[in-house]
C-alpha cells in the first residue's frame, strides 16, 4: 500500500499505527503469496477459506474479534482495528478479507449478548482459528425486509424447534456454527424474532444449494426441518433478535466500508503503476491530463472515505455511542466511492482491465458485492435520511 499518510491523522492512536505495520508486513509474506488464482470449484474454495481462517489464527489477527476475557487481545471491540484489518486485507486478498469479516461478524453478536458458557464455548476457538462462524438472516424472500422473516422457533418444552430457510448466507457448508435468526412470535414484525446459535452438526440443517457468485466466496441456502436446540443456544431473551442483529451490524457495518476502502487503494496503486509504464503517442499515459483527472478523481474519493469510515470507528471507539448515521455513511460511500475509483482504474488498464485474472478486473467483480450485503446501498440512504430527520426539531 504506497500512501499511508492517512495513519497519521487524529483518529489513530500509536498503537493502531504500530498494528498496522506489523499486519502489512504479515499479510505480504504469508497472504499476498496465495492470491494467484482463483479457486477453481468449491472444494478449492472451501479448502483456501479455511486456510485463511488457520492462518488469520495462527498469526493472531483473530484474537481482535474477540474480547480478551475469552481469548481475544483487547477488553472489547476497536472497530479501529477492525477496520485498518479489514482495509490491509483486502489490499492483498478479497476472501482473506471475507475469512476475517465472517470469524468478527458470526462471533460479534455472541460477544455482545452472549452468556459467560456460550463465550467459553464459541469465541475461544474462533480467535484460534477453530472454529469457523457465519451469520444467518436473510431469507430466500426476505433480504432487507428483516421483519418479514419467515423461519419459525417454536418453544418446546427445553428446546426450539426451528423451520425454514435461508439464503446468500456466508461460509455455509463451512461454518461449525451459525448466529441464526428466527420468529418466536413474542409480537408482530421486528419484534417477534429472536438470535440463537445453531452448530453446523444440529440434525435437521443442511446446505441444500451452493450459490456461485461473480466473485468465489462460499455462499449458499440452508434449510431447516424439525431442527432442535436446546434453550440455551437463544442469544439474549425471547424477542430480543432484531436488537441483537443491528448492534452487531453498528460494530461491523464500518468495517465493510474499510473493506472497499482497501479495493479502492489497490485500484488506484495499480492504476498509476499502469499509467506511467503505458506509453501512447509517444509518451507515459499519466503525462495526458485526462488520465491525471482520473487519478485526482480517484484520490480525492479515496480520502472521503477513509475520512468517513474512520470519523464512524473513531466515534463508536472514543465515545461507546451508536454509530448507525455514522456507519451507514461510511459503508454507502465507502462502496459506491470504490466501486467508481475501481471503474476508472479498469479505464486507464483499457483492454487489458477486463482480461480475466488481471488484478483490477478482479476487483471489479469484488467489490460489487459489498454495495448489497449488510444492508444495501438504498437502505443506508433510508437509515441516515431517517437518522437526520431525528435530529432536526
Amino acid at each position: 500500500m504506497s500512501d499511508q499518510s492517512y495513519l497519521e491523522w487524529p483518529f489513530f492512536d500509536d498503537r493502531h499505527r504500530k498494528y498496522a505495520k506489523e499486519l502489512s508486513e504479515w499479510v505480504k509474506k504469508e497472504i499476498a503469496p496465495l492470491q494467484h488464482e482463483e479457486p477453481k470449484n468449491n472444494d478449492e474454495l472451501d479448502g483456501l477459506c479455511r486456510d485463511f481462517v488457520k492462518k488469520l489464527g495462527e498469526g493472531g489477527w483473530l484474537k481482535y474479534c474477540v474480547p480478551k476475557a475469552f481469548g481475544g487481545r483487547l477488553k472489547g471491540f476497536d472497530v479501529r482495528t477492525l477496520a485498518l484489518t479489514r482495509e490491509i486485507l483486502s489490499y492483498y486478498s478479497g476472501l482473506a478479507d471475507f475469512s476475517f469479516a465472517m470469524q468478527g461478524l458470526g462471533s460479534g453478536a455472541i460477544t455482545l449478548f452472549g452468556s459467560d458458557e456460550q463465550k467459553q464455548s464459541y469465541l475461544v476457538p474462533v480467535a484460534e482459528g477453530k472454529k469457523i462462524a457465519a451469520f444467518a438472516i436473510s431469507e430466500p424472500e426476505g433480504g432487507s425486509d428483516v421483519a418479514a422473516m419467515g423461519t419459525t422457533a417454536k418453544l418446546d418444552g427445553n428446546e426450539y424447534c426451528l423451520n425454514g430457510k435461508k439464503a446468500w448466507i456466508s461460509n455455509a457448508g463451512i461454518a461449525n456454527y451459525y448466529v441464526l435468526f428466527a420468529r418466536t412470535d413474542d409480537a408482530p414484525g421486528a419484534k417477534g424474532l429472536s438470535a440463537f446459535i445453531v452448530d453446523s452438526d444440529t440434525p435437521g440443517i443442511t446446505v441444500i444449494e451452493r450459490i456461485n457468485v461473480i466473485a468465489p466466496h462460499p455462499l449458499g441456502t440452508l434449510s431447516l426441518k424439525n431442527c432442535r436446540i436446546p434453550t440455551v443456544n437463544i442469544l439474549g431473551s425471547s424477542g430480543d433478535g432484531f436488537k441483537v442483529a443491528m448492534a452487531t451490524l453498528d460494530v461491523f457495518r464500518t468495517t465493510v466500508g474499510a473493506a472497499s476502502l482497501g479495493f479502492a487503494r489497490r485500484a488506484m496503486d495499480e492504476a498509476i503503476a499502469r499509467s506511467k509504464q503505458r506509453e501512447a503517442f509517444g509518451k507515459p499515459i499519466s503525462e495526458f491530463q485526462l488520465i491525471q483527472e482520473k487519478i485526482a478523481d480517484m484520490a480525492l474519493k479515496i480520502d472521503a472515505m477513509a475520512l468517513l469510515i474512520y470519523r464512524s470507528a473513531w466515534t463508536k471507539d472514543e465515545k461507546g455511542t451508536r454509530v448507525t448515521r455514522e456507519s451507514s455513511m461510511a459503508k454507502l460511500y465507502g462502496t459506491e466511492a470504490a466501486q467508481e475509483v475501481i471503474d476508472q482504474a479498469v479505464q486507464i488498464f483499457g483492454g487489458m482491465g477486463v482480461v480475466s485474472g488481471v488484478t483490477v478486473e478482479r476487483l471489479y467483480r469484488e467489490i460489487r458485492a459489498l454495495r448489497i450485503y449488510e444492508g444495501t446501498s438504498e437502505i443506508q440512504k433510508l437509515v441516515i435520511a431517517g437518522q437526520t430527520l431525528n435530529q432536526v426539531n
